[in-house]
């Protein structure tokens, strides 16, 4: 007795498609939400250096005023992340001497510098991206530095 070869049914055909289409769609699914997540966490990185690019001009005209600096960079940024105070940090080149402006170093004016520096944590919305990167935040840095225009002088 000879088998005949028994043609496969298309219903069976299209159980296999409609799973690799499954399988594969979740591939593509988890890629597209780790691009958008990488690319919401570049936004929110732009929106940091625009803030702290704020502050840091603000304290080149007025660098004793502390508290403006920081709420002017938490005012820049307020539209896109929310910055706490405590992200913020400024820093002078040389803090005993703004009364001066520069500093001469052999012969050499150098301005002095304020800097203002965020660290951010920023939040990862899906899961599978936090399980890979062993976080479910990323930690967002930006530093700004500018040149001090006006030094304060206490008469």
């Amino acid at each position: 007795m000879i088998n005949k070869p028994t043609k496969p049914k298309k219903n069976s055909q299209r159980g296999q498609s409609l799973v690799e289409l499954a399988l594969s769609l979740m591939v593509i699914l988890m890629l597209l939400m780790g691009a958008i997540d990488f690319g919401v966490a570049l936004f929110a990185y732009v929106s940091m250096r625009d803030a702290a690019q704020e502050g840091a001009v603000y304290g080149s005209i007025e660098p004793t005023d502390t508290d403006g600096i920081i709420a002017r960079t938490m005012a820049a940024a307020d539209d896109i992340i929310i910055i706490e105070e405590a992200d913020i940090t400024i820093s002078y080149s040389d803090s005993t001497k703004l009364c001066e402006g520069s500093t001469n170093v052999s012969g050499v004016d150098i301005p002095h510098k304020i800097t203002v520096s965020i660290v951010h944590q920023h939040p990862v919305s899906t899961p599978l991206v936090g399980a890979m990167i062993g976080s479910q935040t990323i930690t967002l840095r930006t530093q700004v530095t500018n040149t001090i225009l006006s030094p304060v002088c206490d008469p």
